[in-house]
């Protein structure tokens, strides 16, 4: 932690300006949140295809009214260049997290996914090199890893895809490389896995298992296991992730024009996280006692995910400071408040 924690004081004796796109979602608002309370100047894109103008709403409640008016949101959408170009103007440090996520969401529509995820990736590439920001820092995707079975996951050892999702966020590592080759135009992609935290919404069909999971217990509904439970996930609590981020766009040269898991290091099967959130509920007064129900597993899912995360810690400094029960404990007062 003591890198990050130099990093966060040189940034608040010396602001600088941000651009997140996709600032309205869950990565993108804890992001404009940590930042506006380290006094940066931050611009943020978003067109709320899946993003929450409530997300801008809790940041804005969250910090002084002084560090809000640092914020200047721009609507807008990564596939139109133009919305690029202007976000990008007089910016420092781009963190791009303007995605289509969900592995099904991609099975059942391709087309929007390639659009968001590979069209508007490039976009913003583009944007970012002819505004001569200095770094450019993007959410890749432990999918990328495909049906590679070795773990712990390493960066340079992946599979073949097994979802249209995951394919775009490798064509991503593939166009960042490029640039640089090409422009000497460096980036950092960060290899999420299963970020969860406050603000990640429970809703729609293509919620993630952590929000979708607590939401259903909190109604005393029965939650539904995908495969016999033993699948297993590096799950990664969003306080880690923004501090990846900070890292990676505050990192020198010779960090950059590469791609970083962003992880534990640990690996939970999804039995093992139902009775976590059982007991996270229990001790805050909310009793769960059904038993899951196991269905079939679901289409383009990997079987096993852990990361190995020493690259990251080697060559950006990263430290995650919570592991996964930590994690849950500090999102479920938001999970209660906010599901009705």
């Amino acid at each position: 932690m003591k890198i990050y924690s130099e990093v966060k004081k040189t940034l608040s004796i010396e602001p600088k300006v941000w651009l997140i796109t996709g600032v309205a979602g869950f990565i993108g608002s804890n992001l404009l949140e940590h930042l506006l309370k380290l006094n940066q100047k931050v611009v943020g894109l978003d067109n709320f295809s899946t993003g929450f103008k409530s997300n801008l709403k809790e940041v804005q409640e969250a910090v002084s009214p002084k560090q809000w008016e640092r914020f200047q949101f721009i609507t807008g959408d990564v596939c139109n260049i133009e919305d690029c170009n202007k976000a990008c103007q007089g910016v420092n440090y781009v963190l791009h997290q303007a995605a289509l996520g969900s592995v099904p969401r991609s099975v059942n529509d391709p087309l929007a996914t390639n659009a968001t995820n590979i069209t508007g990736f490039l976009n913003m590439l583009v944007a970012a090199r002819d505004a001569a920001v200095d770094s450019f820092t993007y959410a890749a995707s432990s999918s990328t890893y495909g049906d590679h079975p070795g773990l712990p996951k390493i960066e340079d050892i992946i599979g073949k895809p097994l979802s249209p999702y995951a394919v775009t966020k490798y064509v991503n590592e593939l166009y960042a490389d490029v640039f640089a080759r090409t422009y000497g135009f460096k980036a950092i992609g960060l290899r999420y896995f299963n970020v969860f935290g406050k603000r990640q919404h429970p809703g729609g069909a293509y919620a993630a298992v952590i929000p979708k999971w607590v939401a259903t217990m909190i109604k005393g509904e029965d939650v539904f296991i995908n495969g016999d439970g033993e699948t297993s996930r590096d799950f990664c609590f969003v306080g880690n992730a923004v501090q990846a981020n900070l890292l990676a766009a505050t990192a020198h040269d010779d960090a950059k024009n590469e791609v970083y898991n962003v992880a534990v290091g640990d690996r939970t099967t999804l039995k093992e996280l139902c009775h976590m959130l059982c007991v996270a509920l229990h001790d805050n007064g909310i009793i769960y006692k059904n038993a899951p129900i196991y269905q079939d597993f679901r289409a383009g899912d990997v079987r096993h995910s852990q990361a190995d995360i020493s690259k990251a810690a080697e060559r950006i400094g990263y430290d995650p400071e919570y592991r996964i029960k930590e994690g849950i404990k500090k999102s479920m007062p938001w999970y209660i408040k906010n599901i009705k």
